[in-house]
């Protein structure tokens, strides 16, 4: 695979630490301050990263109320239209540099979501080190391919992604020469139930792409994300609210700090249980094969008489001779007498 991005000062890839990336979105709920407090309550919990979406409701649809713009497809934001889902949701652009200013002095990582040309050229005033291609957005290729010439690394999120909708992706980044692209497996589904996750898919895009691959959950709860970590994702992205009952659009399927921190503690240990292919024992595993199983007289005998399935027997600890040896031993001769409970050893046959 394309064994690692870089974003900022950061490697992503295998070998490398997970990379868990701290969601705002809609979360700061029209108020400065709270996107401030829920940076530094996401540097507390252990995210790597902070991603913003930069966008109005003008540059990702159109203000209109016929019926191709209503929500109306089971989601949580049915019963209203698109322009006045994203009027409510949408960050004003002029926070943006400085919650970045923030986020960079508590050590955070920040980028964000384009939807257009303009909110590109607004985050390159910015200089930020990295873009998201959103869900929604994969079939937007003039959009991919502006943002992939920047040549900063793209991560893309497959969630409404049809195979040859990925391929083309990477095909649009690669025409403009730029090969540091992520994916990351998406359901978009808000929030998404579990027999849709289908996370198999993270290896198979692993193998299929030679690229770098993640998830972005929108599942309740951490079982989802932790488990990806088995299954190669280096990415993890989670929607990041203060308190669920402050309301907003993405309240219903975004994690609280406690969950939060849960989640990253996971990963974390995941991570160093993973490990490497190997079998060589560490020190202690090395000292646990004392107590493996190994051949001991099991009755006092005397010197002349047989050894049989009586007096001999494997059994835990293993200072005697491997129990491989016990059909070799059978029916032979005792050297010299023996007490009950001494390791079985070929001087003593």
């Amino acid at each position: 695979m394309n064994s690692f991005i870089e974003i900022g000062d950061r490697r992503i890839g295998d070998g490398y630490p997970t990379f868990i990336i701290a969601e705002l979105s809609a979360n700061h709920l029209n108020s400065f301050d709270i996107a401030v407090d829920t940076i530094h309550a996401m540097k507390e919990c252990g995210a790597d990263a902070v991603k913003f979406q930069t966008y109005t409701p003008d540059t990702i649809t159109i203000d209109s109320s016929n019926d191709y713009f209503q929500i109306k497809q089971g989601t949580i934001w049915d019963g209203t239209n698109l322009y006045e889902l994203y009027k409510d949701a949408f960050m004003p652009w002029d926070w943006q540099p400085k919650l970045k200013t923030i986020a960079e002095d508590l050590g955070l990582i920040m980028f964000s979501s384009p939807f257009d040309k303009t909110s590109v050229d607004f985050l390159e005033s910015m200089d930020v080190p990295a873009y998201k291609i959103a869900s929604f957005e994969i079939t937007d290729i003039p959009l991919i391919e502006y943002v992939a010439s920047k040549g900063k690394p793209v991560i893309i999120s497959t969630g409404i992604a049809e195979l040859c909708d990925i391929e083309l992706a990477v095909k649009t980044c690669n025409r403009v020469g730029n090969n540091q692209i992520a994916f990351l497996k998406c359901t978009s589904s808000y929030p998404a139930p579990f027999e849709e996750i289908n996370l198999k898919v993270i290896p198979h895009l692993n193998e299929t792409f030679n690229q770098v691959v993640g998830l972005s959950d929108h599942t309740l709860g951490n079982s989802v994300a932790v488990a990806s970590i088995a299954l190669g994702a280096n990415i993890i992205e989670k929607h990041f609210i203060l308190d669920r009952s402050m309301g907003g659009p993405d309240s219903e399927f975004s994690m609280e700090p406690g969950e939060f921190k849960v989640m990253v503690d996971s990963v974390r240990e995941v991570e160093k249980a993973l490990g490497k292919v190997t079998y060589e024992l560490t020190e202690k595993a090395a000292i646990s094969r004392d107590f493996k199983r190994s051949l001991f007289v099991v009755e006092d005998v005397k010197q002349g008489e047989l050894f049989t399935m009586d007096n001999v027997k494997s059994i835990r600890p293993g200072f005697g001779l491997h129990p491989k040896y016990l059909n070799c031993i059978l029916g032979r001769t005792v050297k010299q007498t023996i007490t009950r409970g001494t390791p079985l050893s070929w001087d003593l046959i």
